[in-house]
């Protein structure tokens, strides 16, 4: 998984001089993606059905409703665990998301051990490309192997949810900034309800991309759970200014990686949001797209970039439901209220780096919080979150451990900021 995953993110960030050699990849995707595998995949799927199952009664926010050891999922110091817990849709409906439980294997401290809740990146809304319900899963396909062996160490529970809709029944909600926060609070909820875990009510929230929207909504959020103490927020890439990022990308190959999951999800939350603005291609196949795995699409991208077949017919920006719905799902940095650490690579093709500084840029004039900004450099979307892992770990560390946070905001960006209207 980890291999198609990369090859992805590779098609994604340096797909338009390579037509010719991405033909051949696709021939090579094909042969490769037998039959029996397919196969073997489905019936792991189905053997994991009554598990993840939505019970036929209301579960409340944070319920754990069930629980089991991911016998192949191997974590230096520490123990894997699926849940199915209960979370809100945006609209306050009761929902059952999915996610995993990272538990050490050492003591616990006195008063319980602080969380740290994982918020994932994009990866598409079908079954077997959700998390917790990986076959053959590692650390390295779930972009955790640089930083989860840290967490284990400082005796870290990790709370990682799946979202509501993924993997689960029911409508996903993509980029909804208040159901992906409420999914990941209530995965700490749900860790704290997991007695063996012997989860604390202080937690800090780490995401990538698609994960680092959700962890600044869940700082932006953070009254939702008054029970809890959110001590900090990092990110890693994160997709937080969404208008400059659906402007400057709607033309190329990413849309068609983004786009089918948002085209699914954000209908359910703005019914008269219009899909006249995707292409008569991108009308046909979003719903399969959507509700695929961006791992198991990588020739379909491909086909479609060496075609020039675009997703979106005109900037989605120029029609007014579609500018309100971004603006709504824009984060309001200036609600954070605690510590941010963003890390970022200067080579990133997916989400821009000019739209982390002008995060960087919002964030530092907000003043609400302190702000650190780590720039990197030729490292590859995908590779952020797994490169800058241990830098957030470590800096997480110092905020639970109650040192002062430093902030980078007087120095100067290595990039200009994206025009907030463009």
């Amino acid at each position: 998984m980890a291999v198609r995953r990369r090859r992805l993110v590779t098609v994604l960030a340096a797909l338009g001089a390579v037509v010719v050699i991405a033909v051949a990849v696709v021939v090579v995707v094909i042969v490769t993606r037998t039959g029996e595998t397919r196969r073997d995949d489905d019936a792991f799927q189905a053997s994991l059905a009554d598990f993840y199952a939505t019970p036929d009664r209301p579960v409340a926010p944070g319920e754990l409703i069930r629980v089991e050891e991911i016998a192949d999922l191997e974590v230096p110091g520490g123990t894997a665990l699926r849940m199915l817990y209960g979370s809100e849709g945006p609209d306050g409906s009761p929902r059952v998301s999915s996610g995993m439980l990272l538990v050490p294997d050492a003591p616990a401290p006195p008063g319980g051990r602080p969380v740290l809740a994982w918020a994932h990146g994009t990866l598409g809304l079908g079954d077997d490309c959700t998390p917790s319900r990986h076959r053959n899963p590692t650390l390295a396909a779930l972009d955790m192997a640089n930083w989860v062996p840290a967490a284990m160490a400082r005796g870290w529970v990790v709370a990682a949810t799946d979202y509501v809709g993924v993997g689960t029944e029911g409508d996903p909600y993509y980029l909804i900034a208040r159901s992906e926060a409420q999914d990941v609070v209530n995965s700490v909820r749900a860790a704290r309800n997991h007695a063996p875990a012997q989860a604390g009510s202080t937690y800090v929230a780490f995401g990538h991309s698609q994960g680092g929207h959700s962890s600044l909504a869940t700082a932006a959020y953070r009254d939702y759970a008054p029970e809890l103490t959110l001590g900090a927020v990092a990110a890693a890439a994160p997709a937080v200014e969404l208008g400059p990022l659906f402007s400057q990308q709607y033309r190329s190959v990413v849309a068609w990686g983004i786009g089918p999951s948002v085209a699914v999800s954000w209908p359910s939350v703005y019914p008269d949001l219009p899909l006249s603005v995707l292409t008569d291609r991108a009308r046909e196949r979003y719903e399969s797209l959507g509700r695929g795995c961006l791992s198991q699409q990588a020739m379909e991208l491909l086909v479609d970039r060496a075609s020039g077949a675009q997703f979106f017919a005109e900037d989605p920006l120029q029609e007014p439901a579609w500018q309100r719905a971004v603006a709504d799902q824009t984060i309001d940095v200036s609600r954070l209220g605690v510590p941010l650490f963003v890390v970022q690579s200067l080579a990133d093709q997916i989400v821009l780096p000019n739209t982390t500084a002008l995060l960087a840029e919002n964030a530092c004039s907000a003043a609400e919080s302190a702000v650190t900004l780590a720039w990197l450099g030729q490292i590859s979307h995908q590779d952020t979150a797994m490169t800058g892992g241990l830098l957030a770990v470590d800096w997480l560390a110092d905020r639970l451990a109650g040192v002062p946070a430093g902030s980078t905001c007087s120095d100067p960006l290595p990039i200009a900021p994206a025009s907030a209207g463009s």
